[in-house]
């Protein structure tokens, strides 16, 4: 088992929880961004009474996963580039993926979550903004396709996830969120994925049910990649 984090780190994050935790409203989550960060950042983490944890690379989450399997409560959030020859690992480790970006990847997800007994919880990704560095339904073709979407059982979906393009002002931010908002209730959609350390404030004021946030609560990354 890796060992845990230095002691006098624990004050620098159960104060950063508690001040994350004294501003984000009822309605809106923490997802605590573990990528990059050992197994005892998370178990300190937990200790502390976060259990919602986001990871991005299947490799480096499976093997802190199987450090923190004494830790049965924890809820792991898939939040990256899912990889179809990737899913069934995916699918088998992780509770709820954010990234579903295709009708294609929506459907291998059902049929393997089926054959493997499993019902998880999924977000569109959508991208309401060009943005080469990101891949995501047009909100057009979600709108579009929403027979075929309300028939992907077992998978539940809940709702939508979008990543704001770098260099927008703090109010085009609100604006891109504000669409992601709307879309979700035009769908019946309950979740908005939205916000991360940079622009979460504003996330949160256009309706975000889960803010995705790292370095604002763990600092910089000592795991690189």
């Amino acid at each position: 088992m890796a060992l845990p984090p230095p002691a006098e780190a624990l004050p620098t994050l159960a104060g950063s929880l508690q001040a994350l935790r004294a501003e984000l409203p009822s309605g809106t989550r923490l997802l605590a961004v573990s990528k990059g960060h050992p197994a005892g950042v998370v178990r300190q983490a937990a200790a502390l009474g976060q259990h919602s944890f986001g990871e991005s690379r299947l490799q480096e989450a499976a093997a802190k996963q199987d450090q923190l399997a004494d830790l049965p409560a924890l809820d792991w959030h898939f939040i990256g580039r899912l990889q179809a020859n990737k899913a069934r690992a995916v699918l088998r480790r992780f509770g709820t993926i954010h990234s579903v970006d295709s009708l294609a990847l929506a459907q291998r997800l059902q049929r393997i979550a089926a054959e493997e007994c499993l019902a998880p919880a999924v977000l569109l990704q959508v991208k309401f903004r060009p943005d080469p560095a990101k891949a995501g339904f047009d909100p057009a073709e979600v709108r579009a396709l929403e027979p075929a979407l309300e028939q992907l059982a077992p998978l539940r979906l809940r709702g939508l996830m979008t990543i704001a393009p770098l260099g927008l002002t703090p109010e085009e931010r609100r604006t891109l969120f504000r669409e992601c908002r709307d879309l979700a209730d035009a769908l019946g959609l309950e979740e908005c994925s939205m916000g991360m350390s940079g622009d979460w404030r504003e996330a949160v004021a256009e309706g975000s049910t889960w803010v995705r946030l790292g370095s604002a609560l763990f600092g910089q990354r000592p795991i690189q990649g």
